[in-house]
């Protein structure tokens, strides 16, 4: 058995120790140069990633590439996995790919990278479909999207392409195959790494990103990149300075191509704009800009953070009010917010919880916020109870709350919501409070089915309750309401 401290790279020079080194061995044996600087604030620089893949002692070791369509992740991770067969011989390394068919594209790459020499010599017997393997004992090798495929393996490091892709339940097998082992002396920690472009708000990279950012990027670290921190530099051809500009990408690039930056990125202005020219406001944000997931299938597509997630309300709240949404095993959840003097909602605080009895719910609820002037409710509430007699409705009104539990079609209910998220004409007039985390999720999640005919039943996921219960506070508001008396009273 050989050895893995002692096996000894040759032809492609020593392993890099620093960044810089990093960055020259790119230029002198892949010729590939690879920007070192985000065009964007916010954004991160291609050559990040590959810094964090390549340095072992980069924290946390896992991480996530949120990046446009076209670039160049797959390539990126093509190169970050050759840098790592090559000086860290012995390792491990699967791709796992949102299908076969994005796992072969970083296969391409990869062949296309041991082609040159002295790359090409570091071969163990031929290329295939699905493995590389080294003379020094390091390979590489494609995985099947499948839950059969991953549990049976145990790497230092897997490298999941277009993660928006995955099967969840293939993604959840994919947390446990990965062990930590000395390569060539080095410290290899066992680590995943997802690439992929973040198409919809309720899939999986939202997820993780959103996941990321509410640990404070301790668990895995997040590259963003878009097509502006790619582009290519932009020559005299182009005339986009000026008050008079007319370039359909200034408002993205600012002028900054026009800069002399020591590594210009690979997409080219003419075929920025080319796409650009292609396709609707939403999906350049979402595919090349990655500003925020494309919402087409969302259920309230107005709701945007920027404009509707506030960390203070007004003064001037003169009507306090509910909605609530009964649960059993799902969540049930109960929203509170007041009425400015201008008829704008602000929903001020929430409640959220599972397994517990009405009665335990209207317990807590007290410890919340104060009772509300009333609460809307679904008007299914009326229904008795087989086990104490009386509905939810009679017992919400036993407890002191005023009830209201206006009967609307769900569609109608929704469009309330939409028409105070953007109104025809004016201002926003609904507002959600920070602290409200979980409504601010559904409102980001609850979505259709994809690729359904239009008006379908949204999908119930787990996004659906918070909404349901702004939904029964709005319709509630704004549709005339006519009071039902109970056979108990």
């Amino acid at each position: 058995m050989i050895d893995d401290e002692n096996r000894t790279n040759t032809g492609a020079g020593d392993a890099p120790q620093t960044s810089d080194e990093l960055h020259a061995w790119l230029v002198e044996h892949l010729d590939i140069s690879v920007p070192r600087e985000p065009m964007i604030d916010g954004h991160d620089a291609p050559f990040s990633y590959l810094e964090h893949a390549f340095f072992e002692d980069r924290d946390p070791r896992d991480c996530i590439v949120w990046a446009n369509r076209g670039g160049g992740k797959t390539f990126l991770a093509a190169v970050a996995t050759l840098l790592d067969l090559v000086f860290k011989p012995g390792i491990e390394i699967r791709i796992l790919g949102g299908s076969l068919e994005q796992s072969m594209r970083m296969h391409t790459h990869l062949r296309a990278l041991f082609e040159r020499e002295p790359f090409g010599s570091m071969i163990d017997g031929k290329i295939t479909q699905r493995k590389i393997h080294l003379t020094n004992g390091s390979v590489v090798e494609l995985l099947a999207q499948s839950q059969t495929s991953v549990r049976g393996t145990r790497v230092q490091k897997l490298r999941c392409d277009e993660v928006e892709l995955f099967d969840r339940d293939v993604w959840e097998a994919a947390q446990l195959v990965t062990r930590e082992k000395i390569c060539g002396g080095k410290r290899v920690h066992g680590s995943i790494e997802c690439l992929s472009t973040m198409h919809v708000p309720y899939g999986l990279m939202h997820e993780l990103v959103e996941s990321a950012k509410e640990t404070g990027g301790s668990t895995r670290r997040v590259f963003r990149w878009g097509v502006v921190d790619v582009l290519g530099e932009c020559g005299s051809e182009h005339e986009c300075l000026g008050e008079n500009s007319a370039c359909p990408l200034i408002a993205e690039c600012c002028g900054k191509a026009k800069g002399k930056r020591s590594t210009p990125g690979h997409i080219t202005i003419d075929d920025a704009l080319r796409l650009k020219s292609r396709v609707g406001r939403s999906t350049w944000e979402a595919e090349m800009l990655c500003v925020r997931p494309q919402r087409s299938d969302c259920v309230v597509p107005e709701f945007d953070e920027r404009v509707h997630v506030v960390d203070a309300t007004p003064s001037n709240l003169t009507q306090r009010i509910g909605g609530m949404d009964f649960g059993i095993r799902s969540p049930t959840v109960v929203l509170w917010a007041g009425v400015d003097t201008d008829g704008a909602v602000w929903v001020t605080h929430e409640y959220s919880a599972s397994d517990r009895s009405l009665d335990e719910h209207i317990a807590r609820m007290r410890l919340v916020c104060d009772a509300p002037e009333w609460i809307g409710v679904d008007p299914a509430g009326r229904q008795r109870s087989l086990q104490s007699g009386i509905s939810d409705v009679q017992a919400l009104r036993k407890a002191g709350l005023t009830v209201r539990d206006a009967r609307i079609g769900l569609h109608k209910g929704v469009s309330l919501i939409r028409g105070r998220l953007r109104p025809a004409s004016g201002g926003a007039r609904l507002y959600i409070h920070k602290r409200c985390a979980e409504l601010i999720r559904c409102l980001q999640e609850y979505h259709y089915p994809r690729g359904q005919p239009e008006n379908p039943l949204p999908e119930k996921d787990g996004s659906d309750h918070a909404v349901d219960a702004l939904r029964y506070m709005i319709q509630n508001l704004d549709h005339r309401y006519t009071t039902q008396t109970d056979s108990y009273l």
